[in-house]
């Protein structure tokens, strides 16, 4: 399974960027998927996650400001990110769990950096 994340970008305060993950290779299985972001000095963290039913979590930090969704016909995850603000940059990551009978395999994309100033 591969992941590219892309849709990062320079933003100011206030603003939306809308971050795309396609995922390729051997999908069937997915049954989870989320977006991750690590900030200069800070350790990793979830921002999101949608699993196989449709249903989504959402960190605190990030709920009502950003939504998180899928395409299966595009085999690609969204993240719809609004109000930005400066403590959200950080370099975003996707990341998804595929299942097969009692295995769990964890795939990761190459970051995007999402950077909110003036």
């Amino acid at each position: 399974v591969q992941l590219q994340a892309s849709g990062g970008g320079l933003v100011q305060p206030g603003g939306s960027l809308r971050l795309s993950c396609e995922i390729s290779g051997s999908t069937f299985s997915i049954n989870v998927r989320r977006w991750y972001r690590q900030a200069p000095g800070k350790q990793r963290e979830l921002v999101a996650e949608i699993i196989s039913g449709g249903s989504t979590s959402y960190a605190d930090s990030v709920k009502g400001r950003f939504t998180i969704s899928r395409d299966n016909t595009k085999n690609t995850v969204y993240l719809q990110m609004n109000s930005l603000k400066p403590e959200d940059t950080a370099v975003y990551y996707c990341n998804v769990d595929r299942s097969r009978g009692l295995r769990v395999d964890t795939f990761w994309g190459q970051g995007t950096l999402v950077t909110v100033s003036s």
